[in-house]
């Protein structure tokens, strides 16, 4: 990867809706991100480095340029360079939003904010939660907890559904397959599930790291004093991660995995299930 500078994003203005934010993808009719029809924007940078990140492409905070690789039907490999991140601001971002807002009105669906880690840009993000409410909206933040508590409370109140990322219970595993500690993560998970229902736990079930038993029950047993947290999805292992790590020539540290079979992910919903958890397999 060949990174620039970072140009300004998130930079403040006069005219909230002038502030600029960086993104790397806008996804239409998204049903995996929240309830209903979706639009999914996602914004770069992301304090986490996962071993099975499906979109490392969002981990840096500037535009950068990514060297793809594909290879050809002789065996052969082709490169070719792709600027990955564009800014955009609130204004412009909202025009796209809206377009779809007859999904939204039939669907009880809305727009999520994911990444990378939306809160790296706490500013952008917060003013469009702001502008997205205010036009009624429905709004979704799919975070991995890794944040500040102060930008939690700054978006809070625009925020109808938390879409948090639980990985690892073990801090030392956490550290080891995410680059950081679990400590800041499950203190926002405590404040989220203290301050009101807004949360939906979602577990991405990456294979013989977070979909132990033993991991699991970990997290049953952290979560079980919170009766706000009542909706679990657990997520099946997504290989576009090792596609783009193989496309993108990124170090490969996690090797081939097998998603698992359904009827094994059921079993281990029933984890949860069994203590009275709504429990969704898949986003």
């Amino acid at each position: 990867m060949i990174v620039e500078s970072p140009d300004g994003h998130c930079s403040e203005a006069d005219d909230m809706t002038d502030t600029k934010g960086l993104i790397f993808d806008i996804k239409k009719y998204a049903i995996h991100d929240g309830p209903g029809i979706r639009t999914t924007v996602f914004l770069k940078g992301c304090p986490l480095e996962c071993w099975w990140c499906h979109n490392p492409e969002g981990r840096n905070e500037s535009r950068e340029i990514i060297s793809i690789r594909k290879e050809t039907p002789n065996g052969g490999v082709t490169k070719k360079d792709e600027e990955i991140g564009r800014l955009i601001s609130i204004t412009e971002l909202m025009k796209e939003i809206e377009k779809d807002r007859v999904f939204y009105d039939q669907s009880g669906g809305g727009v999520t904010f994911s990444g990378g880690e939306p809160l790296v840009q706490i500013d952008f993000l917060a003013g469009t939660l702001e502008v997205s409410r205010k036009a009624g909206i429905a709004t979704a933040v799919d975070t991995c907890g890794c944040a500040p508590r102060a930008d939690f409370e700054r978006i809070y109140d625009h925020v109808d559904i938390f879409l948090f990322d639980l990985k690892l219970m073990n801090d030392e595993l956490h550290e080891k397959y995410t680059g950081v500690s679990n400590k800041l993560i499950l203190e926002n998970l405590e404040y989220l599930a203290n301050t009101g229902n807004k949360i939906r736990l979602r577990i991405p079930m990456v294979p013989g790291i977070t979909d132990t038993d033993e991991n699991l029950l970990g997290i049953l047993e952290f979560i079980s004093p919170f009766n706000n947290i009542k909706h679990i999805s657990l997520l099946p292992y997504n290989k576009l991660g090792e596609d783009k790590i193989r496309r993108f020539g990124l170090v490969d540290k996690l090797g081939r995995l097998t998603t698992q079979e359904r009827d094994v992910l059921q079993g281990k919903a029933r984890i949860f299930e069994e203590h009275g958890y709504i429990v969704k397999v898949g986003g």
